[in-house]
C-alpha cells in the first residue's frame, strides 16, 4: 500500500525532503526519471536509495498532481523540455494505490500460480487500474507476481480510503490466490485510518493474519 500525501509529515517536512532530493539529482547531473528514498523517524530522514527508473507506485504522484509522468519521461529522454515547471506543481486532495498480487498473504505472502480464470476490473469516481492481465492469463514462476495496480483518488484522505475500500471490494481475481482481502484488512484497521504507520505495522497489528 502506498500513499501521498504522506499523513506523518508536515508541510514543512515535505518541502525539506523535497529539497534534499533534488539537490541530490542536480548535484549528480541526473536526467530522466528517477526517484529517491528516505526512511523516517521523529522528524529525523534517512537515506535509503536512489531508484534510476520509475517506480511502480507512480500513480500515486500522478492523480495528486495531474502530471503524466511516463509521458514526461519520454519527452526528456527525446530531449525535450518538460512541459511545466517545479512551481507549477500542485498537490490535489489524496491518492492511495493498492498492489494486487497472486501471492498468499496467510503463508508469508508466498506467490500463488495458476490461470486466471476471472479479472473483474473496478471502476467509479476517483478509480485508476494499471494492469497487465486479463482473465484467461496464466501466472508464471518466471516473473513477479503483481497482477495490477489499483489507485484511488479523493478530496482528502478518509474519502480515498472509502473508495479504495469499495473498489477492493468490487475486484474479483478467480483462479489464483491474491492478497486483496489483506489489503481490505489493513485499510479497515484503526491504527492505520489513523495514519500511524511504521515499517513494522505488520508484524505488530496483522502477524498471524488469515483470510476471512
Amino acid at each position: 500500500v502506498e500513499e501521498g500525501p504522506s499523513p506523518v509529515l508536515t508541510t514543512e517536512e515535505r518541502h525539506f525532503i523535497g529539497s534534499l532530493a533534488a539537490d541530490a539529482i542536480r548535484n549528480m547531473g541526473y536526467v530522466g526519471a528517477g526517484t529517491i528514498e528516505f526512511l523516517y523517524e521523529k522528524g529525523k530522514f534517512y537515506f535509503m536509495e536512489m531508484n534510476t527508473r520509475i517506480q511502480v507506485e507512480h500513480p500515486v504522484t500522478e492523480m495528486i498532481t495531474g502530471v503524466d509522468l511516463i509521458a514526461e519521461q519520454i519527452k526528456v529522454a527525446n530531449g525535450e523540455q518538460l512541459s511545466w515547471k517545479l512551481e507549477d506543481i500542485v498537490s490535489r486532495g489524496h491518492a492511495i494505490e493498492c498492489r494486487i498480487y497472486a501471492e498468499d498473504a496467510a503463508t508469508g505472502f508466498l506467490p500463488s500460480l495458476g490461470r486466471i480464470h476471472r479479472f473483474y476490473n473496478p471502476a467509479g469516481p476517483g478509480i485508476r487500474l494499471d494492469s497487465g492481465v486479463e482473465s484467461g492469463d496464466e501466472v508464471s514462476m518466471y516473473y513477479d507476481p503483481i497482477l495490477a495496480k489499483l489507485v484511488s483518488h479523493g478530496p482528502d484522505r478518509r474519502s480515498a480510503i472509502q473508495r479504495m475500500r469499495q473498489a477492493l471490494d468490487d475486484t474479483v481475481v478467480l483462479g489464483v490466490t491474491t492478497n486483496i482481502d489483506f489489503m481490505k484488512d489493513v485499510l479497515d484497521h484503526q491504527e492505520f485510518r489513523n495514519g500511524n504507520l511504521h515499517i513494522d505495522f505488520i508484524e505488530q497489528y496483522l502477524p498471524d493474519w488469515r483470510p476471512p
